[in-house]
């Protein structure tokens, strides 16, 4: 018998998800500013305390090593506009995601994304699929909400991945060698 869409990307989103919590569940403030080499993007605390995420509109060469918070900042902005498009609202821009800062403000606060995510996957219906979703393709003619939620689940497990890495990095010994 033929498994849904929405119930497959479903699964394969909680799948991504159980592996980002072993990661989230592990990680320390200190971790999400640790720059493992000379060029990297992170986010910057301003004097005003909000934080600013590294940026360039063309994609420098060579390209930058994202830090933890970076990469977490990252999917906070890609997640709420996708988000903001499901809904039907105007995306938010990307210097209007606030990143909340080291540690268990950025877990709470990617937790919650995850809550409001499903809630509103789980007020979709089949037909919903079908139509169109502009983001991330705007050149695109035909993506569907189909696309964009199997985009999600894509992105989510590459930046997951990419979070458990330097995690794991950090976490290693260090050799005199």
């Amino acid at each position: 018998m033929p498994v849904p869409p929405l119930t497959l990307l479903r699964w394969q989103f909680d799948l991504t998800w159980s592996l980002f919590e072993y990661h989230l569940g592990r990680l320390e403030p200190a971790d999400f500013l640790w720059e493992p080499a000379t060029l990297c993007w992170s986010v910057r605390c301003s004097s005003d305390g909000s934080w600013t995420p590294d940026w360039a509109d063309t994609e420098p060469d060579p390209i930058p090593v994202p830090t933890i918070g970076w990469l977490t900042w990252h999917i906070g902005w890609w997640w709420t506009v996708a988000m903001d498009h499901l809904q039907g609202q105007p995306p938010r821009q990307r210097t209007d995601v606030e990143w909340p800062g080291a540690g268990e403000p950025t877990v709470a606060w990617l937790r919650d994304l995850r809550t409001e995510w499903l809630g509103l996957l789980d007020r979709l219906t089949d037909a919903d699929l079908e139509g169109t979703a502009p983001f991330p393709w705007q050149d695109d003619p035909d993506p569907t909400v189909t696309h964009m939620i199997a985009w999600v689940n894509s992105e989510l497990m590459k930046n997951v991945a990419e979070i458990g890495q330097l995690r794991l990095l950090r976490a290693q010994p260090r050799s005199n060698v």
